[in-house]
């Protein structure tokens, strides 16, 4: 099977991993893989690094003119972000080739349902991460099947860890952390409070905030010197070989507003740190049956009271570190999602054999 991977994002977050981790399951597997990704972006150089053969036009147009040029050597295009989806449904009648589209976000579709339902008919086969991705599609009247994300464990860079342990003065702390670009949906500000309100239940941590910059730096920023938290509460910014980090943390904690998945959460089951979360979206789905402490989006105070039951309590962590766990290796393997993919992609090719 020939398989083109489209997304073409500039930075590196859940979705442009999901991308390349696909691509290399999908290569293990015997089909031959190639990437449609923007000019100079992280999942290029990533891609480009791991040997895959990657076309990396510098604009839209640049991007359509490929696909007019070459978009009939490949039995699968495969957009893995809404503006490539976009792309697609336009050029679909000349392009003549199967489309799948995997929907990774939650949000609720308030504006251009005609236009997005349009857009979203055209995929041949429309896949969402979570139930909480589908709901959206389903709602006006599309089926979407779903195929959760996937993780995959990385060998452990002990020099990396001793190195950002000093760097940011870990050594005898608790670290609790999170995973978030400082954007409005991830709701830091959130968070910062309620890293406040633990403050005055213990002082023995320190949280670390991982992750890119966004619309809400300016005023996560400030709400931390505001409150006085600047000597606990760290931003460190984004960060390579984050998987590593999780080493080092005794709580992993997520604040979102919307959330189609949290693959950050699953990273955190495992590497066998408890979580506290919200319930946005896929996260009720992932946290349920005892893998985590749920909160209501928004409730700092619950967050707050999260966190300290999770570091008090080693009953409680040991609990949720083990139901975690298995539920991780159950299902979210990364041979299993791409098991369930090409199944999708197969089933689609002899319906139209």
């Amino acid at each position: 099977m020939r398989i083109l991977q489209m997304n073409f994002e500039r930075g590196w977050r859940g979705g442009e991993r999901q991308t390349l981790l696909s691509m290399q399951q999908f290569r293990d597997a015997g089909h031959d893989v190639a990437l449609l990704a923007r000019r100079g972006g992280a999942l290029t150089r990533r891609a480009s690094a791991e040997g895959f053969a990657v076309h990396e036009p510098a604009n839209v147009a640049g991007l359509c003119g490929f696909l007019l040029r070459h978009g009939r050597r490949y039995d699968i295009l495969h957009a893995q972000t809404a503006n490539m989806m976009t792309w697609l449904a336009l050029l679909k009648p000349l392009l003549g080739r199967r489309i799948v589209f995997t929907r990774r976000t939650a949000f609720p579709v308030k504006r251009r349902e005609r236009q997005t339902a349009w857009k979203w008919r055209s995929a041949d086969v429309l896949v969402a991460i979570s139930q909480a991705a589908a709901s959206e599609p389903r709602r006006l009247g599309l089926e979407a099947s779903v195929i959760p994300s996937a993780i995959q464990a990385r060998p452990l860079d002990q020099e990396h860890i001793t190195a950002f342990t000093r760097q940011f003065d870990l050594a005898g702390k608790r670290v609790l952390a999170t995973a978030a670009a400082l954007t409005a949906e991830k709701d830091p500000c959130t968070l910062i409070r309620a890293v406040h309100r633990l403050r005055q239940l213990r002082s023995d941590f320190v949280f670390l905030h991982l992750g890119a910059g966004g619309g809400t730096e300016t005023e996560a920023r400030e709400l931390v010197r505001e409150l006085g938290l600047g000597d606990i509460y760290v931003f460190a910014g984004f960060q390579s070989g984050i998987d590593d980090l999780y080493r080092l943390m005794d709580v992993f904690v997520l604040s979102s507003r919307d959330e189609a998945l949290g693959t950050s959460v699953l990273d955190a089951f495992l590497y066998s740190v408890p979580v506290v979360a919200t319930n946005a979206g896929g996260l009720a789905e992932i946290l349920a049956d005892g893998r985590g402490v749920m909160c209501a989006v928004g409730d700092d105070e619950a967050l707050a009271s999260g966190m300290d039951r999770v570091l008090n309590d080693r009953g409680l962590r040991a609990s949720i570190v083990e139901n975690a766990r298995d539920y991780v290796l159950r299902e979210h393997d990364a041979s299993v999602m791409a098991g369930r993919y090409l199944a999708e992609y197969q089933r689609l090719l002899d319906r139209n054999s």
